[in-house]
């Protein structure tokens, strides 16, 4: 956990460091045992709720309206983002389970979002975003091996 600390304060990246920071807040007040299994198996779910929220504070700030909301689907990249969330979250929905269920996979994707937060300057939606994607393509190799068979 240190060497990821000093990577996020290198690639200066705020998420790595208060994640972490968080993490071994917890541990260190003895925390852990109890802490650590909510978050590993609630923590996705609670994540995208708050994400949901940030997202629609502008309506209930009224910064956005239902007339804004009407006109903006008169722009054609308004359609190419209602389509990408629509798809985006058709296949996070899959990652979900995938990330639950296959302890190997998991890791990896960690491993992936972690090099991505810390190198690139990414954000930390990757692995359940990547677990998504991991299984439509572990789907569509299972499909085209099938055939090989």
């Amino acid at each position: 956990m240190i060497i990821l600390l000093l990577i996020g304060i290198i690639a200066k990246n705020q998420s790595l460091i208060v994640a972490v920071v968080v993490l071994l807040l917890i541990k260190w007040v003895g925390l852990g045992e109890k802490v650590y299994p909510f978050i590993q198996q609630k923590g996705i779910n609670v994540g995208v709720t708050i994400i949901t929220i940030a997202v629609l504070v502008p309506i209930v700030t009224g910064q956005i309206g239902f007339r804004e909301l009407i006109d903006s689907m008169k722009s054609v990249y308004a359609w190419i983002a209602l389509a990408a969330g629509i798809f985006v979250a058709i296949i996070a929905s899959s990652g979900v389970e995938l990330l639950q269920t296959d302890p190997h996979i998991t890791a990896a994707l960690v491993f992936g979002t972690i090099l991505a937060v810390a190198l690139f300057n990414g954000v930390a939606v990757g692995p359940l975003i990547g677990a998504g994607i991991a299984y439509m393509a572990m789907r569509l190799v299972a499909f085209f091996s099938s055939f090989g068979s």
